[in-house]
Protein backbone atom coordinates (compact mmCIF):
# COMPACT_ATOMS: atom_id res chain seq x y z
CA UNK A 1 0.00 0.00 0.00
CA UNK A 2 2.92 2.38 1.12
CA UNK A 3 4.87 1.64 -2.58
CA UNK A 4 2.97 3.54 -5.26
CA UNK A 5 2.62 6.58 -2.88
CA UNK A 6 6.43 7.30 -2.22
CA UNK A 7 6.64 7.83 -6.33
CA UNK A 8 5.42 11.36 -6.54
CA UNK A 9 8.18 12.50 -3.93
CA UNK A 10 10.93 10.37 -5.22
CA UNK A 11 10.00 12.34 -8.54
CA UNK A 12 9.57 16.15 -7.09
CA UNK A 13 12.89 15.57 -5.29
CA UNK A 14 14.41 14.74 -8.55
CA UNK A 15 12.82 17.69 -10.23
CA UNK A 16 14.51 20.37 -7.14
CA UNK A 17 18.09 18.58 -7.32
CA UNK A 18 17.80 19.44 -11.16
CA UNK A 19 16.59 23.10 -10.70
CA UNK A 20 19.51 23.54 -7.89
CA UNK A 21 21.58 22.05 -10.59
CA UNK A 22 20.67 24.87 -13.03
CA UNK A 23 20.84 27.45 -10.64
CA UNK A 24 24.37 26.74 -8.91
CA UNK A 25 26.06 26.40 -12.63
CA UNK A 26 23.76 29.59 -14.06
CA UNK A 27 25.49 31.71 -11.11
CA UNK A 28 28.89 29.87 -11.55
CA UNK A 29 29.37 30.98 -15.15
CA UNK A 30 27.64 34.45 -14.47
CA UNK A 31 30.59 35.23 -12.03
CA UNK A 32 33.26 33.84 -14.21
CA UNK A 33 36.22 36.34 -15.11
CA UNK A 34 38.05 39.14 -13.19
CA UNK A 35 36.11 42.35 -12.07
CA UNK A 36 33.26 40.70 -14.52
CA UNK A 37 30.61 41.58 -11.86
CA UNK A 38 28.86 45.13 -13.26
CA UNK A 39 31.03 45.13 -16.40
CA UNK A 40 29.62 46.87 -19.47
CA UNK A 41 30.38 44.86 -22.35
CA UNK A 42 30.59 46.49 -25.43
CA UNK A 43 29.95 45.36 -28.95
CA UNK A 44 33.24 44.87 -30.83
CA UNK A 45 31.12 45.76 -34.19
CA UNK A 46 28.49 48.08 -35.48
CA UNK A 47 25.25 47.03 -34.72
CA UNK A 48 24.15 48.19 -38.24
CA UNK A 49 25.95 49.07 -41.19
CA UNK A 50 25.46 52.36 -42.60
CA UNK A 51 23.42 52.02 -45.78
CA UNK A 52 25.77 52.88 -49.19
CA UNK A 53 23.68 53.82 -52.38
CA UNK A 54 24.13 50.70 -54.68
CA UNK A 55 25.70 50.70 -57.61
CA UNK A 56 23.20 49.04 -59.60
CA UNK A 57 20.53 51.31 -61.05
CA UNK A 58 17.15 50.14 -60.75
CA UNK A 59 18.76 48.49 -57.21
CA UNK A 60 19.34 52.60 -55.99
CA UNK A 61 15.10 52.68 -56.69
CA UNK A 62 14.10 49.82 -54.45
CA UNK A 63 16.07 51.39 -51.75
CA UNK A 64 14.18 54.36 -52.28
CA UNK A 65 11.20 52.76 -52.30
CA UNK A 66 12.28 50.13 -49.02
CA UNK A 67 13.18 53.86 -47.02
CA UNK A 68 9.89 55.35 -48.25
CA UNK A 69 7.71 52.94 -47.05
CA UNK A 70 10.13 51.54 -43.90
CA UNK A 71 7.13 52.41 -40.82
CA UNK A 72 10.22 52.18 -38.64
CA UNK A 73 12.03 55.55 -40.28
CA UNK A 74 8.88 57.08 -41.59
CA UNK A 75 7.43 57.17 -38.42
CA UNK A 76 4.94 59.42 -37.05
CA UNK A 77 7.40 60.58 -33.93
CA UNK A 78 10.50 60.53 -36.45
CA UNK A 79 11.76 63.58 -38.34
CA UNK A 80 14.45 63.82 -40.60
CA UNK A 81 15.71 66.62 -41.51
CA UNK A 82 19.16 68.94 -41.33
CA UNK A 83 20.91 66.27 -43.72
CA UNK A 84 20.06 63.36 -41.74
CA UNK A 85 19.26 61.30 -44.60
CA UNK A 86 21.95 61.10 -47.41
CA UNK A 87 21.12 63.14 -50.50
CA UNK A 88 20.20 59.83 -52.49
CA UNK A 89 17.65 58.96 -50.04
CA UNK A 90 16.21 62.12 -50.29
CA UNK A 91 16.38 62.73 -54.07
CA UNK A 92 12.25 61.95 -55.37
CA UNK A 93 13.20 62.64 -59.12
CA UNK A 94 10.10 63.51 -59.92
CA UNK A 95 8.06 61.05 -58.76
CA UNK A 96 5.51 59.82 -60.98
CA UNK A 97 6.30 62.04 -63.63
CA UNK A 98 5.69 61.37 -67.38
CA UNK A 99 8.54 63.48 -68.27
CA UNK A 100 11.36 61.84 -69.87
CA UNK A 101 13.66 61.91 -66.39
CA UNK A 102 16.83 63.30 -68.06
CA UNK A 103 19.00 62.60 -64.69
CA UNK A 104 19.10 58.96 -65.25
CA UNK A 105 21.98 59.55 -68.38
CA UNK A 106 24.43 60.74 -65.61
CA UNK A 107 22.58 58.12 -63.13
CA UNK A 108 23.59 54.63 -65.22
CA UNK A 109 26.72 54.53 -66.10
CA UNK A 110 26.90 53.15 -69.53
CA UNK A 111 23.84 54.59 -70.53
CA UNK A 112 25.08 55.81 -73.95
CA UNK A 113 26.04 52.30 -74.59
CA UNK A 114 22.42 51.14 -74.24
CA UNK A 115 20.29 49.83 -76.42
CA UNK A 116 17.73 51.70 -77.69
CA UNK A 117 14.87 49.52 -75.34
CA UNK A 118 16.93 50.56 -72.38
CA UNK A 119 17.23 53.98 -72.71
CA UNK A 120 13.70 54.01 -73.86
CA UNK A 121 12.50 52.22 -70.49
CA UNK A 122 14.82 54.32 -68.46
CA UNK A 123 13.85 57.32 -69.27
CA UNK A 124 10.62 56.71 -68.70
CA UNK A 125 10.38 54.51 -65.89
CA UNK A 126 9.05 56.68 -63.36
CA UNK A 127 5.95 57.44 -64.89
CA UNK A 128 2.99 55.38 -63.69
CA UNK A 129 -0.36 56.35 -64.95
CA UNK A 130 -1.37 57.03 -68.65
CA UNK A 131 -4.78 58.04 -69.97
CA UNK A 132 -7.33 55.39 -71.75
CA UNK A 133 -8.07 55.75 -75.37
CA UNK A 134 -10.66 52.60 -75.52
CA UNK A 135 -12.65 51.26 -72.16
CA UNK A 136 -15.65 49.48 -72.63
CA UNK A 137 -17.80 50.91 -70.05
CA UNK A 138 -19.85 47.78 -69.04
CA UNK A 139 -17.69 44.74 -69.84
CA UNK A 140 -17.31 43.34 -66.08
CA UNK A 141 -21.28 44.49 -65.44
CA UNK A 142 -22.42 41.06 -63.20
CA UNK A 143 -18.89 40.50 -61.55
CA UNK A 144 -17.69 37.13 -63.90
CA UNK A 145 -16.42 34.15 -62.41
CA UNK A 146 -13.23 34.20 -64.47
CA UNK A 147 -11.54 37.08 -66.52
CA UNK A 148 -9.47 36.10 -69.04
CA UNK A 149 -6.76 39.49 -69.48
CA UNK A 150 -4.89 38.81 -72.66
CA UNK A 151 -1.83 41.12 -73.59
CA UNK A 152 -2.04 41.89 -77.37
CA UNK A 153 -0.67 44.40 -79.92
CA UNK A 154 -2.66 46.25 -82.09
CA UNK A 155 -1.11 44.91 -85.15
CA UNK A 156 -2.26 41.20 -83.67
CA UNK A 157 -5.88 41.13 -85.23
CA UNK A 158 -5.69 37.41 -86.40
CA UNK A 159 -4.71 36.61 -82.97
CA UNK A 160 -7.27 38.12 -81.28
CA UNK A 161 -9.94 36.77 -83.25
CA UNK A 162 -8.66 32.87 -82.93
CA UNK A 163 -9.16 33.43 -79.00
CA UNK A 164 -12.81 34.89 -79.56
CA UNK A 165 -13.64 31.88 -81.75
CA UNK A 166 -11.69 29.02 -79.53
CA UNK A 167 -10.74 29.54 -76.07
CA UNK A 168 -11.31 33.16 -75.30
CA UNK A 169 -15.38 32.98 -75.92
CA UNK A 170 -16.91 34.88 -73.49
CA UNK A 171 -20.52 33.97 -71.59
CA UNK A 172 -21.12 30.96 -69.60
CA UNK A 173 -18.62 28.05 -69.84
CA UNK A 174 -19.35 25.23 -67.08
CA UNK A 175 -21.73 27.28 -65.64
CA UNK A 176 -19.55 30.14 -64.64
CA UNK A 177 -19.48 33.67 -66.24
CA UNK A 178 -16.32 34.30 -68.57
CA UNK A 179 -15.57 37.55 -69.83
CA UNK A 180 -12.38 38.68 -71.99
CA UNK A 181 -10.78 41.37 -72.92
CA UNK A 182 -7.36 42.75 -74.34
CA UNK A 183 -4.86 44.58 -73.01
CA UNK A 184 -3.31 46.77 -75.84
CA UNK A 185 -0.81 50.23 -75.84
CA UNK A 186 0.05 52.16 -78.97
CA UNK A 187 0.97 50.77 -82.04
CA UNK A 188 4.23 53.83 -82.18
CA UNK A 189 5.53 55.44 -84.93
CA UNK A 190 8.74 54.90 -83.99
CA UNK A 191 8.82 51.43 -83.84
CA UNK A 192 7.99 51.64 -87.75
CA UNK A 193 3.90 50.36 -87.55
CA UNK A 194 1.46 51.54 -89.80
CA UNK A 195 -1.66 53.50 -88.19
CA UNK A 196 -4.14 50.98 -87.42
CA UNK A 197 -6.06 52.86 -85.29
CA UNK A 198 -9.14 53.04 -87.74
CA UNK A 199 -9.03 49.51 -87.85
CA UNK A 200 -8.89 49.20 -84.03
CA UNK A 201 -11.85 51.87 -83.60
CA UNK A 202 -13.89 49.23 -86.00
CA UNK A 203 -12.97 45.87 -83.86
CA UNK A 204 -13.78 47.57 -80.73
CA UNK A 205 -17.18 48.64 -82.06
CA UNK A 206 -17.90 44.90 -82.81
CA UNK A 207 -16.91 43.04 -79.79
CA UNK A 208 -16.18 45.77 -77.22
CA UNK A 209 -13.85 43.53 -75.48
CA UNK A 210 -10.30 46.00 -76.14
CA UNK A 211 -8.44 47.90 -72.93
CA UNK A 212 -6.41 50.66 -74.63
CA UNK A 213 -3.71 53.24 -73.01
CA UNK A 214 -2.26 56.10 -74.34
CA UNK A 215 1.82 54.86 -74.16
CA UNK A 216 4.39 53.13 -76.34
CA UNK A 217 3.82 49.23 -76.88
CA UNK A 218 6.82 47.50 -76.41
CA UNK A 219 8.54 44.07 -74.78
CA UNK A 220 9.96 46.64 -71.94
CA UNK A 221 6.42 48.38 -71.53
CA UNK A 222 4.78 45.33 -70.48
CA UNK A 223 5.03 45.92 -67.07
CA UNK A 224 3.76 49.10 -67.67
CA UNK A 225 0.80 47.33 -68.84
CA UNK A 226 0.74 44.86 -65.87
CA UNK A 227 0.37 48.42 -63.40
CA UNK A 228 -2.23 50.10 -65.40
CA UNK A 229 -4.19 46.58 -66.28
CA UNK A 230 -4.32 45.95 -62.22
CA UNK A 231 -4.90 49.67 -61.23
CA UNK A 232 -8.39 49.24 -64.11
CA UNK A 233 -9.50 45.97 -62.54
CA UNK A 234 -9.42 47.98 -59.23
CA UNK A 235 -11.21 50.04 -60.01
CA UNK A 236 -13.61 48.61 -62.66
CA UNK A 237 -13.66 44.73 -62.34
CA UNK A 238 -12.66 43.87 -59.00
CA UNK A 239 -16.13 42.08 -58.25
CA UNK A 240 -13.79 39.22 -60.52
CA UNK A 241 -13.51 36.18 -58.45
CA UNK A 242 -10.19 35.07 -60.48
CA UNK A 243 -8.43 36.44 -63.18
CA UNK A 244 -6.31 34.23 -66.25
CA UNK A 245 -3.29 36.77 -67.73
CA UNK A 246 -1.54 35.87 -70.34
CA UNK A 247 -0.21 36.16 -73.78
CA UNK A 248 -2.29 36.30 -77.48
CA UNK A 249 0.00 33.42 -78.76
CA UNK A 250 -0.79 30.70 -76.20
CA UNK A 251 -3.62 27.97 -76.12
CA UNK A 252 -5.65 27.96 -72.95
CA UNK A 253 -8.27 24.79 -71.70
CA UNK A 254 -10.97 27.13 -70.41
CA UNK A 255 -13.32 24.14 -69.59
CA UNK A 256 -9.57 22.70 -67.26
CA UNK A 257 -9.53 26.26 -65.44
CA UNK A 258 -12.87 26.65 -64.67
CA UNK A 259 -13.01 22.50 -63.12
CA UNK A 260 -9.49 23.25 -61.00
CA UNK A 261 -10.88 26.83 -59.90
CA UNK A 262 -14.30 24.92 -58.74
CA UNK A 263 -12.07 22.27 -57.46
CA UNK A 264 -10.45 24.61 -54.77
CA UNK A 265 -11.03 25.37 -50.96
CA UNK A 266 -11.92 28.35 -50.17
CA UNK A 267 -8.80 29.64 -48.25
CA UNK A 268 -6.75 27.66 -51.32
CA UNK A 269 -8.87 29.94 -53.85
CA UNK A 270 -8.27 33.35 -52.03
CA UNK A 271 -4.37 33.22 -51.66
CA UNK A 272 -4.18 31.35 -55.27
CA UNK A 273 -1.31 32.24 -58.34
CA UNK A 274 -0.60 29.51 -60.37
CA UNK A 275 1.47 28.59 -63.09
CA UNK A 276 4.74 27.17 -64.77
CA UNK A 277 6.90 28.74 -62.00
CA UNK A 278 10.62 29.48 -62.55
CA UNK A 279 13.24 29.56 -59.97
CA UNK A 280 16.90 29.91 -58.73
CA UNK A 281 16.83 32.31 -62.18
CA UNK A 282 18.81 35.57 -62.83
CA UNK A 283 19.43 38.47 -65.00
CA UNK A 284 20.92 37.22 -68.73
CA UNK A 285 24.33 39.16 -69.36
CA UNK A 286 24.24 37.87 -72.99
CA UNK A 287 23.67 41.01 -75.01
CA UNK A 288 22.02 38.88 -78.02
CA UNK A 289 19.60 37.53 -75.52
CA UNK A 290 16.14 39.01 -75.64
CA UNK A 291 16.42 39.20 -72.49
CA UNK A 292 19.78 41.06 -71.71
CA UNK A 293 19.96 42.90 -68.45
CA UNK A 294 23.30 44.97 -68.23
CA UNK A 295 24.83 45.09 -64.93
CA UNK A 296 24.79 49.05 -64.48
CA UNK A 297 20.67 48.21 -63.86
CA UNK A 298 20.04 44.99 -61.85
CA UNK A 299 21.96 42.91 -59.89
CA UNK A 300 20.63 40.38 -57.99
CA UNK A 301 18.59 37.25 -58.73
CA UNK A 302 15.02 36.83 -59.49
CA UNK A 303 12.48 35.71 -57.11
CA UNK A 304 10.23 32.49 -57.80
CA UNK A 305 8.06 33.74 -60.82
CA UNK A 306 5.33 32.72 -63.20
CA UNK A 307 6.25 32.46 -66.93
CA UNK A 308 4.84 35.31 -68.40
CA UNK A 309 2.88 32.92 -71.29
CA UNK A 310 0.07 32.49 -68.82
CA UNK A 311 -1.05 32.12 -64.70
CA UNK A 312 -4.27 31.98 -62.76
CA UNK A 313 -4.54 33.65 -59.52
CA UNK A 314 -7.58 35.14 -57.23
CA UNK A 315 -9.09 38.40 -57.53
CA UNK A 316 -8.26 38.97 -53.82
CA UNK A 317 -4.54 38.72 -54.78
CA UNK A 318 -4.83 41.20 -57.94
CA UNK A 319 -6.53 44.01 -55.39
CA UNK A 320 -3.14 42.87 -53.35
CA UNK A 321 -0.92 43.22 -56.46
CA UNK A 322 -2.04 46.40 -57.30
CA UNK A 323 -1.49 47.70 -53.46
CA UNK A 324 2.01 46.83 -53.95
CA UNK A 325 3.26 48.06 -57.07
CA UNK A 326 3.67 51.18 -55.75
CA UNK A 327 6.40 50.17 -53.19
CA UNK A 328 9.01 47.93 -56.09
CA UNK A 329 10.43 49.68 -58.64
CA UNK A 330 9.30 48.71 -62.51
CA UNK A 331 11.61 46.36 -63.90
CA UNK A 332 11.63 45.95 -68.34
CA UNK A 333 10.82 42.04 -68.00
CA UNK A 334 7.23 41.87 -66.48
CA UNK A 335 6.57 38.19 -65.30
CA UNK A 336 9.94 38.78 -62.77
CA UNK A 337 8.41 41.91 -61.70
CA UNK A 338 5.29 40.12 -61.20
CA UNK A 339 7.08 37.58 -58.60
CA UNK A 340 8.96 40.84 -56.93
CA UNK A 341 5.67 42.16 -56.16
CA UNK A 342 4.59 38.69 -54.78
CA UNK A 343 7.82 38.25 -53.28
CA UNK A 344 6.79 41.71 -50.96
CA UNK A 345 3.42 40.77 -50.31
CA UNK A 346 4.95 37.73 -48.99
CA UNK A 347 3.67 34.99 -51.35
CA UNK A 348 5.47 32.61 -53.77
CA UNK A 349 3.84 31.04 -56.74
CA UNK A 350 2.40 28.06 -57.22
CA UNK A 351 3.88 25.53 -59.82
CA UNK A 352 1.19 23.33 -61.61
CA UNK A 353 2.34 20.66 -63.92
CA UNK A 354 -0.81 21.92 -66.62
CA UNK A 355 1.06 24.97 -67.21
CA UNK A 356 3.38 24.01 -70.35
CA UNK A 357 4.63 27.47 -71.16
CA UNK A 358 8.13 25.70 -72.95
CA UNK A 359 5.73 23.66 -75.06
CA UNK A 360 5.35 20.20 -75.24
CA UNK A 361 7.16 17.46 -76.82
CA UNK A 362 7.21 17.78 -80.80
CA UNK A 363 5.89 14.64 -81.03
CA UNK A 364 2.81 14.98 -79.14
CA UNK A 365 1.97 17.92 -80.68
CA UNK A 366 -0.79 16.79 -83.09
CA UNK A 367 -2.78 14.47 -80.68
CA UNK A 368 -5.60 15.68 -79.58
CA UNK A 369 -5.60 13.66 -76.27
CA UNK A 370 -2.06 15.47 -75.47
CA UNK A 371 -4.22 18.54 -74.59
CA UNK A 372 -6.71 17.13 -72.71
CA UNK A 373 -5.54 17.06 -69.54
CA UNK A 374 -3.70 20.83 -69.97
CA UNK A 375 -4.80 23.86 -68.89
CA UNK A 376 -2.37 25.88 -70.73
CA UNK A 377 0.43 25.31 -73.69
CA UNK A 378 2.64 28.36 -75.50
CA UNK A 379 3.07 28.78 -78.58
CA UNK A 380 0.34 28.38 -80.68
CA UNK A 381 -0.56 30.15 -83.76
CA UNK A 382 -4.02 31.45 -84.63
CA UNK A 383 -4.54 28.40 -86.91
CA UNK A 384 -3.34 25.92 -84.15
CA UNK A 385 -5.83 27.12 -81.59
CA UNK A 386 -8.32 27.04 -83.48
CA UNK A 387 -7.73 23.45 -84.61
CA UNK A 388 -7.05 22.53 -80.40
CA UNK A 389 -10.35 23.72 -79.85
CA UNK A 390 -12.09 21.88 -82.71
CA UNK A 391 -9.91 18.76 -81.83
CA UNK A 392 -11.20 18.94 -77.58
CA UNK A 393 -14.63 19.73 -78.78
CA UNK A 394 -15.45 17.00 -80.58
CA UNK A 395 -17.82 14.51 -79.23
CA UNK A 396 -15.95 11.65 -80.66
CA UNK A 397 -12.61 12.50 -78.88
CA UNK A 398 -11.65 8.81 -77.11
CA UNK A 399 -8.92 9.71 -75.06
CA UNK A 400 -8.76 6.27 -73.29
Amino acid sequence: MHGPRRKPKVFVMTVMTIFVFIVVEVSKNAGQGKNSRNKVVIPTKAFWNKRVLHKAFWNQQQQRLDHKNNPILNGPNLTFSGGLLSDWLNYTGGQNSCEPDVSVMTQVKDFSSLPDRFKDFLLYMRCRSYPMVVDPPDICRGQPYLLLAIKSLAPHFDRRQAIRESWGRAGLMENKTVVTIFLLGNAAVVDHHPDLSHMLRYESAMHGDILQWDYRDSFFNLTMKEVLFLEWFNTRCSGANFVFKGDDDVFVHTSNIIKFLKSLSQAKAQDLFVGDVITNAGPHRDKKVKYFIPESMFVGTYPPYAGGGGYLYSGYVAKRLHGVTSRVALYPIDDVYTGMCLRKLGLAPEKHKSFRTFDIEEKYRNNPCAYKSLMLVHPRTPQEMIRIWAWLNDPALNCQ
